[in-house]
């Protein structure tokens, strides 16, 4: 029975830290010994990228958005890039070359491939290679705010803030993001970010990396710059906003689409290498990656001994027990009453995202990730 307290123990408190702990670290890291980027007011030659699969309904606005971006005309590329969308996509965005917007075409391979695909057709004109979804809209600023940090030769990537607008149903995403782009902003004092967000960010034109199409740059590309001695950092008031998925159920499955993603990075990414990394990020990565994607396992090894050591052993067993029986029980009343209530509602979104870490990885171990996938209802 030792050896279950013992597990049961462990379990609690990896979840405690990752939760709790490490943003206390982070907050407190980054207020006693912030990292500073030497930024500056630069005009680098930027190519922006924008990927597309079947975004008819939502391209003319993206480029109207991106033409606005208060930045030279002169320094600035706009290319649409297209994983093969079949929908008018690709013919609408040719009726926008006379005002210099180009059409890179890509065979469906998802995002990656077809970024891939458009860095390949650019050569090395760009001195910074800036990225966008087509459902998204970047702050006028959004831009010139982006590429300072480049103007420190140590910085290889920067990602800006992604602001979520509010959900037309039950998605509590919005509640979540808040504290993560505020987690974001103290990793990003404390060395490097460890995640970063695929509607805006921007790399050197000389350190694009081509990674595995299954993983996305999130996740990938921040620890692979840092291995390299590069810094990945984050932009606060570099804007870009973005309507989240309309109900919990939606999110549920972009979760689970996402989390795959992840667990492949861990499996095949070397990403928890402490080689040339250091020991502050490798405890930033373990903490608030590995161990959020591991939550649902987690809480599984929770649930399952302290069933066990309160009925073996009672006292403060049967209270973790109750705590975790009264989460899914609030989760599961949120879910048949479909109630609005805000406790209720994060109780269901926390529990459906735990679950969803558990989903993704039996599925990562056994039935396999696709680089491509059809964008989450709601979100345009």
């Amino acid at each position: 029975m030792l050896l279950v307290e013992v597990i049961g123990w462990a379990a609690l408190a990896l979840l405690v830290w990752t939760h709790v702990g490490y943003p206390l670290l982070a907050f407190a890291w980054s207020r006693i010994a912030p990292r500073r980027i030497d930024a500056a007011d630069i005009e680098p030659r930027v190519a922006l990228v924008i990927a597309a699969h079947n975004e008819a309904d939502v391209i003319e606005a993206k480029l109207e958005n991106a033409l606005a971006l208060d930045y030279p005309g002169d320094r600035l590329r706009i290319i649409v890039t297209s994983d093969a969308s079949d929908d008018g996509t690709d013919e609408i965005v040719e009726r926008w070359a006379s005002r210099g917007v180009e059409l890179v075409r890509a065979e469906r391979g998802g995002k990656v491939n077809a970024q891939d695909t458009a860095v390949r057709a650019l050569g090395d004109w760009p001195d910074v290679l800036a990225f966008s979804d087509a459902n998204c809209a970047w702050e006028p600023d959004a831009l010139r705010r982006l590429v300072r940090p480049f103007a420190d030769e140590r910085v290889g990537y920067a990602c800006g803030r992604l602001r979520l607008r509010q959900a037309d149903g039950t998605n509590r995403e919005g509640a979540y993001w808040r504290f993560e782009v505020a987690l974001r902003g103290w990793e990003a004092r404390m060395g490097s970010v460890t995640g970063g967000n695929g509607s805006i960010y921007a790399v050197r034109g000389g350190d694009y990396r081509f990674v595995d199409p299954r993983f996305g740059h999130d996740l990938s590309f921040p620890y692979r710059f840092v291995k390299d001695g590069l810094i990945a950092t984050y932009v606060p008031d570099a804007v870009v906003s973005e309507k989240p998925s309309t109900d919990l159920t939606d999110e549920f499955r972009r979760k689970v689409r996402m989390f795959g993603h992840c667990w492949l990075i861990v499996f095949h990414g070397r990403m928890f290498s402490l080689a040339k990394m250091g020991p502050v990020y490798w405890l930033q990565m373990v903490s608030h990656r590995l161990l959020r994607y591991a939550s649902g396992l987690l809480h599984l090894v929770l649930l399952v001994a302290s069933v066990v050591l309160a009925l073996a052993e009672g006292g403060v067993w049967w209270v973790i027990l109750g705590a975790q029986v009264a989460l899914l029980g609030l989760a599961l009343l949120s879910r048949l009453t479909g109630s609005r209530q805000r406790l209720l509602a994060l109780c269901q979104y926390y529990v459906l995202v735990t679950l969803a870490t558990l989903i993704a990885l039996y599925e990562a171990l056994f039935r396999g990730i696709e680089p491509v996938w059809e964008r989450a209802e709601g979100t345009r």
